[in-house]
């Protein structure tokens, strides 16, 4: 089977290292990918994002499934374009409808959603540019922190979390007036503040079975200790130590379940993943937010720790049989620490050659933001590669990340040195 998976980060790599280990995927395209697909499988020079132009590249190639890493072409309507083209609807497109996709691609439609739904989630409030100070002053309501989410897509840096109600009132208008994440901040969600420590649940569905895949922890800041501005992810392990049976019971019965029986019963077609975003209260899970696909790094955690054959997952998500499937997972741990640019996620400098990786043992390195120029394999991106490792529990598995990062090297290269520190 000839699939076409899109994306460029650590995600899509793991996704591509994984499904070729499959019998059923005898070639694999990836757009735009990194130099990482680079030397497993085939890149192709295309815009995730550009449906007509991956409609002719699929009908040339004759793919047979299209597998979408990032939110921006779930957002857009990839999953409907494909449907309603006569030419492509027969064609699996994994991910979810454009109304599934606004589980991420709007705050407020996920609020709404898990409100109508009775699934836990913190008390909140949306306000837009014309009521402003009413967000102000429903910000005086709260207690220290405030938690700010840009409605839209921003790239998984649009949440801020203050301790200051004046700095919260003027980081809010510089959101809603002065436009801080562009459109994204059009509108933006005021939510109260859980203390408690988060976890991800992914959950892979064919719109009526699913499944729960392994637990992971990812650490968005990008300073030691969760200090600093949040990033797309500084490294991430899997499984949760604390996400025992009691609490996965909770979440399957006041979450999962909810949620899929939730979009049958709105009506919303939903073929791939849930990441859901979660809080422990007290051994309570209350959801923080959904994502329409799999969290990066969390991809290279998680995945790594399937047995199972992920396309022919795939192909039971595309003809609605996943309860036919077994899923199988590794009990080993898995951490991944990821290696940034000097100065992410703010200006950072590419083209920094990367040496090291083929002495790399006993580990995965995945490409995220890389490229390839004449042999030689560089930068990219602000975050560049993931390092994973396999131990008896987390702890071990980090120390043979660490272990093998001291033979990788690239100008400026950062990269925390305590994920999992709060575990």
């Amino acid at each position: 089977m000839t699939i076409l998976l899109l994306g460029s980060g650590g995600r899509e790599h793991a996704f591509a290292w994984k499904m070729l280990q499959s019998a059923h995927c005898t070639k694999l395209f990836v757009a735009p990918g990194n130099a990482g697909t680079a030397s497993i499988a085939h890149n192709v020079a295309l815009n995730p994002s550009d449906f007509e132009s991956l409609k002719v590249f699929v009908l040339t190639e004759k793919v047979e499934m299209v597998v979408v890493g990032p939110e921006d072409p779930l957002v857009k309507g990839i999953f409907d374009f494909f449907l309603n083209d006569a030419l492509l609807k027969d064609i699996p497109v994994i991910g979810p409808s454009k109304v599934g996709a606004q589980l991420e691609g709007s705050k407020e439609f996920a609020k709404e959603f898990l409100v109508k739904h009775g699934i836990p989630t913190a008390a909140y409030d949306s306000f837009t540019k014309e009521t402003v100070e009413e967000g102000c002053l429903f910000l005086e309501t709260l207690e220290a922190p405030y938690v700010l989410k840009a409605d839209g897509l921003a790239a998984g840096k649009g949440v801020l979390i203050l301790q200051n109600l004046a700095e919260a009132k003027e980081e809010l208008r510089n959101m809603l007036v002065h436009e801080k994440f562009g459109s994204a901040s059009s509108k933006v969600v005021i939510e109260e503040f859980l203390d408690g420590i988060e976890l991800s649940c992914f959950v892979l569905t064919d719109g009526k079975n699913y499944k729960i895949l392994p637990t992971a922890k990812d650490y968005k800041r990008i300073g030691e200790g969760d200090t600093g501005l949040n990033t797309g992810g500084m490294g991430a392990v899997s499984p949760v130590p604390f996400a025992d049976a009691v609490l996965m019971e909770k979440i399957e019965s006041r979450i999962v379940k909810p949620t899929i029986e939730g979009l049958q019963k709105d009506g919303i077609i939903y073929k791939g993943f849930v990441f859901i975003g979660l809080i422990n209260v007290k051994g309570e899970p209350i959801v923080i937010e959904y994502n329409v696909r799999m969290g990066d790094p969390e991809t290279e955690v998680v995945i790594p720790r399937l047995k199972s054959d992920l396309v022919e997952l795939f192909k039971a998500v595309a003809n609605e049989s996943l309860d036919q499937v077994s899923l199988e997972i590794d009990s080993k741990s898995a951490t991944t620490i990821v290696l940034v640019s000097g100065g992410y996620p703010e200006d950072f400098e590419k083209g920094k050659e990367i040496i090291g990786i083929d002495s790399v043992t006993d580990s995965l390195v995945f490409h995220a933001g890389t490229t390839l120029d004449h042999g030689k394999i560089l930068s990219n991106g602000g975050r560049v590669l993931a390092v994973t490792s396999f131990g008896e529990d987390f702890e071990s598995a980090t120390k043979k990340s660490y272990q093998n990062i001291e033979k990788l090297n690239f100008d400026r290269m950062y990269f925390r040195k305590d994920i999992g520190f709060d575990l």
